[in-house]
């Protein structure tokens, strides 16, 4: 029964207007939103909304939360959810924004701190820096994309486990799910397998190096390659991309080539 109100819930808030105020954020902080289609644009809009109702943000470091921030960050993580049945980062409450990048502990040692742009934590917060979220907004061809990094962690922890491999076939019958996992994990495994001898041998590679670090890290950066550098991921490792493709439901490269006319 709350299933049923949340879904109704969620449905009128996507139908409601859309601010005037955000479009012009989209139309200089996210630009490939100009290049969907216009039933996908009032799609992705209807997701932020929903998001934005959703979710909380809290600035760090001094930072001051405002409208730029929020529709920012929120359209490079529902432009994850086009074209699928969104459950809108379910575990997700919080999202942090620091001005910049930050310092935060070692996962290995206590006493040792690092500098990062982002984080995704399982029933924590997401933690981003604000100039990389924006820089990744408007940039949408460099491959790095820090908001859509952390939210494919989101994706690949619903399921409870951050392993590279998130929740496929969601409604098929269960022998087409075992497929798709079968599927998924041969060419994840063998492309993986290819980043790490790579990236150990300093071979440059359309996703990020950072990817060889373990199989969550590699879905998190072959879902940027996706987005940000899909005609390149679909000449060099073109089963990966369909995969990408067939969970995500989208097909970057038509933004792309849209982009060049």
């Amino acid at each position: 029964m709350f299933g049923f109100f949340k879904k109704r819930q969620r449905k009128k808030i996507r139908e409601g207007d859309f601010p005037g105020a955000w479009a012009k954020i989209l139309e200089t902080n996210f630009p490939i939103h100009r290049h969907l289609s216009a039933a996908d644009q009032r799609e992705l809009q209807g997701h932020i909304l929903v998001f934005l109702d959703e979710k909380m943000f809290e600035g760090c470091g001094g930072l001051v939360i405002d409208d730029e921030i929020r529709v920012t960050i929120a359209a490079q993580a529902c432009i994850l959810l086009l074209h699928r049945e969104p459950a809108y980062y379910p575990t997700l409450r919080t999202i942090l924004v620091y001005p910049s990048s930050y310092l935060a502990k070692h996962p290995n040692d206590e006493k040792k701190k690092d500098h990062r742009l982002g984080e995704s934590w399982q029933f924590g917060p997401v933690v981003l820096a604000w100039d990389s979220s924006r820089r990744g907004g408007k940039n949408a061809f460099d491959g790095h994309n820090v908001v859509m990094h952390e939210f494919a962690h989101q994706l690949d922890q619903v399921d409870g486990a951050a392993d590279g491999a998130p929740t496929l076939g969601q409604g098929e019958e269960r022998g087409q799910r075992r497929q798709l996992y079968r599927s998924w994990a041969l060419v994840f495994s063998r492309d993986f397998e290819c980043l790490q001898k790579k990236a150990a041998k300093g071979k440059r590679t359309v996703i990020d190096h950072y990817g060889a670090t373990n199989p969550a890290e590699f879905f998190a950066t072959a879902t940027e390659a996706f987005f940000e550098k899909p005609r390149q991921l679909k000449k060099k490792r073109p089963e990966l991309y369909e995969e990408l493709r067939a969970y995500y439901k989208q097909n970057p490269v038509a933004w792309h080539e849209s982009c060049d006319r």
